[in-house]
């Protein structure tokens, strides 16, 4: 059996990738099924480490981004498209995997296209709420379709369809309370917000958060991932406002989480505040953490936007549009909802329900009836 599986670009696209992977290894092995080789077709690894942990190998397929916008960069990545569906075809053709699994994305598109055209199966899933262009034209021949939201039906199918939720790691459905204060070296008895841009961060997210840093730490514990890109910068910055400040050492920021130290700020935190893409909401919706949402305002098909207003609308978080991102107004929510217990339960509640632990389980099984009907 062969699966081999596209998406692009983000942690968003590769980390439910990993997830579906680990739950067909399990099923694998529960069902006694011939083991499963599994290719990641993509224009980069991203996490070479996982790729070989979990055993996957890694094809590498040029795919272009186009973007909404002028750039120059649109004439360079139009370029590559021809090239990477000429490799995408020779890679699958040599490969010629069973079933092709697709999370979407621009360097997915190479790849589903090859499936197209030599006939492969295959099975999408979209995380947002409103699907990328990718996955909105793969809907139209793929075998199954998996979303995240009911809202994405109507962008489907419907006979194809599959409410699944976001295949999330399944270590962030397991309570990283205990010990994770002592990991990341907090205090104790003060509240911790945790901010969070995405795997890149968030610049917006940041500025903010630096201007009213000495105040939020006369009161409260911030854990911060800033981006490796914007690591430097933080460093600087905060190094200025805190330099008279007592409580500098209650400021924590990285670059970069791993996997054990997001799952441990996730389970420190008393308030998160995040991008709203659709991997970053199952996050906080599987380790039940209230949380303020801050859509990206550029993202595609305003995705971001969607996401969270659908998540607030179940009541597991409050969202601040970007244009609205101001230094008191933030500071003025967090203080809002800290200090209001009774409404941080209800929200950890609705974020707990919203979770889908066997999202990845539901699609590792689909993949697995699509590669036996193949067979037959």
């Amino acid at each position: 059996m062969k699966i081999m599986f596209t998406g692009g670009g983000t942690g968003g696209h590769f980390y439910p990738i990993i997830a579906v992977a680990d739950a067909l290894n399990k099923l694998v092995q529960e069902k006694k099924i011939v083991k499963a080789e599994m290719i990641f077709a993509s224009d980069a690894p991203y996490d070479s480490a996982t790729l070989l942990r979990e055993g996957i190998k890694f094809k590498k397929i040029s795919a272009g981004k186009l973007r909404r916008y002028f750039s120059l960069l649109n004439i360079i990545d139009a370029v590559k498209i021809p090239f990477g569906v000429i490799k995408a075809l020779w890679t699958v053709y040599i490969n010629f995997p069973d079933v092709i699994f697709s999370k979407g994305g621009y360097a997915s598109f190479p790849t589903v296209l090859a499936a197209r055209i030599l006939g492969i199966p295959l099975i999408i899933h979209e995380s947002d709420s409103v699907p990328g262009r990718v996955n909105a034209w793969a809907g139209k021949f793929a075998k199954r379709v998996a979303i995240s939201f009911t809202e994405t039906t109507k962008y489907f199918p419907e006979k194809k369809v599959a409410l699944t939720g976001n295949p999330a790691r399944k270590s962030f459905f397991l309570s990283a309370k205990e010990g994770a204060k002592e990991f990341l070296k907090l205090e104790e008895d003060l509240p911790v917000i945790f901010f969070i841009g995405g795997s890149q961060g968030a610049k917006k997210i940041n500025d903010t958060l630096l201007d009213i840093l000495p105040e939020m730490l006369e009161k409260y514990q911030v854990v911060h991932q800033c981006g490796k890109k914007n690591l430097k910068d933080v460093e600087y910055r905060s190094s200025i406002v805190l330099e008279k400040s007592n409580y500098k050492s209650r400021y924590h920021y990285f670059g970069f989480l791993n996997e054990v130290s997001l799952r441990m700020a996730y389970g420190s935190a008393d308030l998160v505040v995040s991008r709203a893409s659709s991997g970053a909401i199952f996050e906080i919706a599987a380790s039940s953490v209230p949380s303020i949402l801050i859509p990206l305002p550029r993202a595609a098909q305003d995705h971001q936007k969607e996401n969270a207003y659908l998540y607030s609308k179940i009541g597991a978080s409050e969202v601040i549009e970007e244009m609205n991102l101001k230094p008191h107004i933030l500071f003025s929510e967090i203080d809002r909802l800290i200090n209001n217990k009774k409404e941080l339960k209800s929200m950890s509640e609705s974020a707990k329900s919203f979770a889908k632990p066997e999202a990845a389980q539901k699609i590792a099984k689909e993949i697995i009836n699509l590669v036996l009907e193949h067979a037959k």
